[in-house]
């Protein structure tokens, strides 16, 4: 009973009282009484905390979120992931720190007028949507609509990398062309035969049927009407002479 009444003391005095505790308790579940040494915070102003004492190996590091009603996982960023996880224990500006304080050491046997300390040389400046790094997680739940979970508006285009070719890279899709129209102010245009025919009408099917019909009945019903002529006939004018009426 005494810790429990300890914790709430402390909680109160780090997260500003009553209303911090009661709001940090609605969206951090246990992170209210989860009390450690600050480590840093990174871009999406997420807070990092150790405490070696209290808690056991594999949950003595925790990272509070700065927006904690839209986070993510990937909202992590790589360097800090690496702490979380022990796969080192340095953190981010403790590698900076050590880097630079190694640089002051170096000899440099040439003088070298570059501006960048890399051999990458200038690269654009670049950012992550909603300090979201891992990219997959961008893209729209259905055709224009968007993304509610993870910010992306309606109608703007994903962020997760398409291979060159593939039906979803847009610099890869073929633009539609269309080859005529069933209206003379393009209501109604088609790219295909197949296409055409899905736009008609039952009353156009049917008045296209009964003309294709009458095109092939046609020289049948002349030939009717034609008398026929004996062999010898045709072979009058076969030469160029003409029968008698």
């Amino acid at each position: 009973m005494t810790s429990i009444i300890q914790n709430f003391r402390y909680a109160l005095k780090y997260r500003g009282g009553w209303r911090g505790l009661l709001e940090h308790m609605y969206t951090n579940g246990d992170y209210p009484f989860k009390f450690g040494t600050y480590m840093g915070s990174d871009a999406a102003g997420n807070c990092y905390y150790e405490n070696i004492v209290d808690y056991q190996l594999g949950q003595h590091r925790w990272v509070e979120p700065g927006d904690a009603d839209n986070f993510d996982s990937s909202q992590v960023p790589p360097e800090w992931q690496g702490w979380l996880t022990c796969m080192n224990d340095a953190t981010p500006a403790m590698e900076e720190n050590y880097i630079d304080e190694k640089m002051k050491n170096l000899k440099v046997g040439e003088v070298s007028h570059a501006p960048y300390r890399n051999i990458v040389g200038h690269q654009e400046p670049y950012f992550n949507f909603h300090h979201m790094h891992n990219q997959s997680q961008i893209r729209s739940r259905g055709y224009n609509i968007g993304n509610h979970v993870v910010g992306l508006p309606p109608g703007a285009p994903d962020a997760y990398y398409t291979q060159p070719g593939s039906p979803y890279n847009e610099a890869f899709l073929r633009k539609r062309q269309m080859i005529g129209s069933l209206d003379q102010d393009g209501g109604r245009a088609y790219k295909s035969k197949m296409w055409k025919e899905r736009l008609k009408t039952v009353a156009e099917k049917e008045a296209e049927k009964k003309a294709e019909r009458e095109t092939w009945t046609k020289p049948y019903e002349t030939a009717k009407t034609i008398e026929r002529l004996s062999a010898r006939e045709q072979a009058i004018l076969a030469r160029g002479g003409s029968l008698a009426k």
